[in-house]
């Protein structure tokens, strides 16, 4: 047992401020180190209030300290808390929820919305009794990270150097947004992140990071619920098409009264769950409720597959994905799992026992990485707590195994519970229970829903028992279906007249095995192209015997032979599905493995990111770099590199040993962080020639910079002090230094240490108040990046050398005239946001570049018209309507984000065009009609991630690139 101290939040608290100390951290260091909210580092750090698990992850990560002696502090320190807020001076000193002047309604529905979804269902953490399968939500809830793409860059803009994706803790990167497209594998976590919110919302107890969310009213929509009910609901419906009891006491217009205010929190759960020609119908009602509600919030989840990227674009969604659990939030899952069993333990020796392996599990996950890997969803780290449990430490080695033991688990039970009575009077054996399972599994899947009415259900169980003599001669389809619901732990009642299953994935592999046992073969393969049956048919190899398995492989290639819209879908379904398959016949397996070498190599990220989530097995198909287009050998690379684990090391190494090149490319540095940092920069580096530009995610790759020396460029992506910035760097050699995560510096005066530094980028520096440190450097490029308001750019006026000047924050100045950039400028690039009006730029008559993301008006399009030596002009939203012709430019370059790009206006504005760049990637789907621009003779044009183009007959083969590089039939 570990020591007891009679005040543990204080001595967390002492331990914590003990270890800032050691480390010579100040606050703002460590708040950017940990990207925590000050107000959050501050009560931590004086014992003001229990962090949060996250919370602690995130300072032992940032402190290099053990997590678990902290968790162990803090997981005693909760009730005290809770005894402190029960007494009277504490009751005192708590504000109240909401002001008594909320309408009485509002109050009862937000403590019905706190009530309702304050419990999470956690698999297998009561065998004994599984309506005790739950953590309160507060205890439950682990803050995961969330991705999100910064398409919004525009290209020209510093979007070569800056990171492509960028990782945050989820209350963070949702606090600068109001619209949020989140995507997550099944059991990621989304519809617990949605449950989080709608608790906290409900509470007000939302963290201070999303203090611009509080005092919002939620409305929790799951689409599995609602497409099952028919039309998607009207705001006046919201309540009652979820089963909301206090629906009939709703006043009239409430609903819209909220969203109409901006008070609305929508949190629309489950795209994925909506059949595939139903989608287009649901963004439409999306749409509708977005016209008509333009200040409320929305949350929208679903699998990545379900919808492409840019579904919301238009409607300016931040597209945010959940990203795998990491080794410590593992960690804190493990531990989070085991507390909660013991609290469920019924003798000392079962929680001393719960107590000795979640040491052992611990160890066993840290140090095996295939286990790890499959521990990196709150579902699978779930199921691996509860088999690790079950076994008495013993685990399976296969995602399919682990399934089918937990399977096993959940149905059969242990020893204890079979000397509890049972209520229902049902004694079923484990394969009556999967047979019984499987059909109602298998109907959900066919009708392409996740929820069913219980009469529905009721009515299939009926159907069976003829057939199952034993099971009725036990009692009616009824009591066998609350026998189910209630003692199975794979199927739950979410209301009074409906069903479904605990996990999709649970309804998947039990769908997939009813598929194969009644030999739907053409059912399975003539739904392959459609998302909801992606991971039935993977499991439906898994299920198959070796000549059905093949069968079912043969079908899938044969159909995407057959039909060029899903062949590339069809063929690395297939290929994906081999690993599933115990045994295979080596014909077929070679036939699988060459339809996938035809979409070998990927040609973009986005490809690479659909071959990397394959597994291991694509690395055997992966080229090496001979024979490689320009636009393949990033995204090869970049595919392994995901992939991750020994074997795609290996490749890597293969890789660059055949490599000519004399730098790395950029991939190949940007998957350092997914190695070992020294192993990686030793072995895959240092050999190049010339040394790389450096990206650095980790205190691990700072360190391992001692070996790449001298270092002539890098970026920082973490945020690190001034002294850990230019530990390893070489003051005379390092000409170029980004730093996209400046939060813990609060000065710049050892920029002046690097004498060769030619180039600079500063992000995020939220502690300083002026850049003066760089006055009189010698500095040609300069980007300065999302600063605190308030911030002194002076300094620009002291920068003799500067030619190249990004400014992407929000300016003190009312024009740009009053920059006091120098006059020798040829470049400068501006972000939608620095509040300045274009009036003045026309004191830089040496532009060359010129990028600008606001409309200008019609007299500052004259003044930039007027540049003498304009050649390059790069913007994502402009007018050209009030444009005036520009001669000298022969570079253009736009993003088009849902609005009209009025291309056919370019050969007026811009007649003597050369060449043209256009980015679609926000609105894929959409239609590019460039016939216009036709009537500029010798254009080049390259379109990136367009749809379906228009007008590609009016050009020369050789004059239009499209990226990503289509396929054709000889590729």
């Amino acid at each position: 047992m570990g020591d007891v101290h009679e005040d543990p939040l204080a001595e967390l608290a002492l331990r914590l401020r003990t270890l800032r100390a050691q480390r010579g951290l100040q606050m703002g260091g460590l708040q950017q180190r940990t990207r925590l909210g000050r107000t959050t580092l501050s009560q931590a750090m004086n014992g003001q209030a229990v962090p949060s698990e996250a919370t602690l992850v995130a300072l032992a990560q940032a402190l290099g300290a053990d997590v678990n002696p902290l968790l162990a502090l803090r997981e005693a320190a909760t009730p005290v808390l809770r005894a402190r807020k029960s007494s009277p001076m504490g009751a005192a000193r708590r504000r109240p929820l909401r002001p008594r002047t909320k309408p009485s309604f509002e109050e009862r529905y937000l403590s019905y919305v706190a009530e309702r979804h304050s419990q999470l269902t956690v698999v297998g953490l009561d065998l004994s009794r599984p309506e005790r399968a739950c953590w309160p939500m507060d205890a439950a809830y682990l803050s995961l990270e969330l991705a999100e793409r910064l398409e919004d860059w525009p290209p020209g803009s510093e979007e070569a150097d800056r990171p492509s994706v960028v990782v945050k803790r989820a209350e963070h990167a949702l606090a600068d947004c109001r619209r949020v497209l989140l995507r997550g594998l099944a059991g990621s976590g989304k519809t617990t992140l949605l449950q989080w919110l709608a608790v906290a919302t409900a509470r007000d107890e939302l963290p201070e990071e999303l203090a611009d969310w509080r005092g919002q009213i939620p409305f929790v929509l799951p689409l599995r619920t609602l497409v099952r009910r028919g039309p998607l609901p009207e705001p006046h419906d919201f309540l009652s098409a979820v089963g909301t009891p206090l629906a009939v006491s709703q006043p009239e217009g409430w609903a819209d009264a909220v969203l109409a205010s901006g008070e609305a929190l929508v949190l629309v759960d489950g795209i994925d769950e909506v059949p595939q020609e139903h989608r287009g119908a649901t963004r439409d009602w999306l749409e509708r409720l977005l016209a008509a509600y333009r200040g409320a919030r929305f949350v929208v989840t679903t699998r990545p597959s379900a919808v492409p990227e840019g579904w919301l674009g238009s409607s300016r969604f931040t597209e945010l994905s959940v990203r795998p659990m990491s080794a410590a939030d593992i960690g804190v899952f493990v531990h989070r799992w085991h507390t909660a069993a013991r609290h469920n333990a019924a003798t000392d020796a079962e929680h001393s026992q719960l107590r000795d392996l979640e040491t052992t599990l611990q160890v066993t996950v840290r140090a095996q990485r295939d286990l790890a890997q499959l521990s990196s969803t709150p579902l699978m780290c779930a199921l691996i707590c509860a088999l690790h449990r079950d076994r008495r430490g013993h685990l399976p080695h296969s995602r399919m195994e682990l399934y089918e033991a937990a399977l096993s688990m959940l149905l059969v039970r242990r020893d204890l519970e079979r000397s509890i009575d049972v209520p229902e009077g049902i004694q079923l054996t484990e394969h009556q229970s999967v047979q019984l399972l499987q059909r109602l599994a298998y109907w959900l899947i066919r009708n392409r829903q996740t929820e069913m009415e219980r009469a529905t259900a009721k009515a299939l169980v009926d159907d069976a028992l003829p057939a199952m003599q034993a099971v009725a001669e036990q009692g009616t389809a009824d009591q066998v279906l609350t026998h189910l619901v209630g003692r199975s732990g794979l199927l739950r009642q979410p209301t009074t007249d409906t069903v479904d299953f605990v996990h999709r994935t649970f309804q998947d592999y039990l769908g997939a095995k009813a598929a194969i046992e009644a030999h739907d073969f053409p059912l399975l393969v003539n739904n392959a192209h459609d998302d909801q049956w992606e991971d039935v048919l993977r499991m439906a190899v898994a299920h198959a015997r070796p000549a059905e398995s093949a069968d079912l492989l043969r079908r899938l290639v044969e159909r995407g032979d057959g039909e060029g819209e899903h062949r590339g879908r069809l063929h690395l379904l297939a290929a994906v599905s081999l690993q599933y398959a115990t045994e295979i016949e080596p014909e077929v397996r070679g036939l699988v493995e060459q339809r996938a070498r035809v979409l070998m190599p990927p040609r973009s990220p986005e490809e690479a990111t659909t071959l990397a989530a394959l597994g291991p097995g694509i690395l055997d198909l992966l080229p090496g770099p001979h024979g490689l287009e320009h636009d393949e050998v990033g995204p090869v690379i970049q595919t392994a590199s995901t992939i991750g684990g020994d074997h795609a090391y290996a490749f890597l190494h293969r890789f660059v040993q055949s490599m000519n090149a004399e730098s790395a490319p950029y991939e190949l540095v940007d998957g350092w962080k997914n190695f070992d940092s020294v192993s990686y920069a030793r072995d895959i580096l240092l050999p190049f020639k010339k040394t790389p530009s450096l990206v650095v995610n980790t205190q691990d790759q700072r360190k391992a910079l001692r070996l790449l020396e001298p270092v002539t460029d890098v970026t920082f992506r973490e945020a690190f002090t001034a002294e850990e910035i230019i530990e390893h760097l070489s003051p005379g050699h390092t000409r170029r230094v980004n730093i996209y995560s400046g939060q813990a510096l609060t000065e710049l005066k050892f920029i002046r240490r690097l004498s060769a530094l030619k180039q600079l980028t500063l992000s995020e520096c939220n502690q300083l108040a002026h850049i003066d440190d760089l006055a009189g450097l010698p500095l040609s490029h300069l980007s300065l990046l999302q600063f605190p308001r308030g911030v002194s750019f002076s300094a620009l006026g002291s920068l003799p050398e500067l030619t190249d000047l990004a400014l992407y924050t929000r300016l003190p100045w009312s024009s740009l005239g009053d920059i006091p950039a120098p006059l020798e400028l040829t470049a400068l690039r501006l972000s939608g946001w620095i509040g300045t009006s274009l009036r003045g730029i026309s004191k830089w008559q040496l532009l060359k570049t010129l990028v600008i993301n606001v409309g200008p008006t019609s007299a500052e399009w004259r003044e930039i018209s007027s540049l003498p030596r304009l050649t390059e002009f790069i913007s994502s939203k402009c007018d050209f309507g009030q444009a005036v012709a520009m001669p000298g430019v022969t570079h253009l370059q736009l993003s088009f984000d849902g609005t009209d790009m009025q291309l056919h206006l370019v050969p007026d504005v811009f007649p003597n065009l050369k060449s043209v760049f256009i980015g679609c990637r926000a609105v894929q789907r959409d239609i590019i009609d460039i016939t216009p621009l036709e009537q500029i003779e010798g254009l080049k044009v390259s379109l990136s991630h367009a749809g379906r183009v228009v007008g590609l007959e009016g050009f020369s083969p050789d004059a239009v690139r499209l990226y990503p590089r289509p396929r054709t039939e000889g590729d």
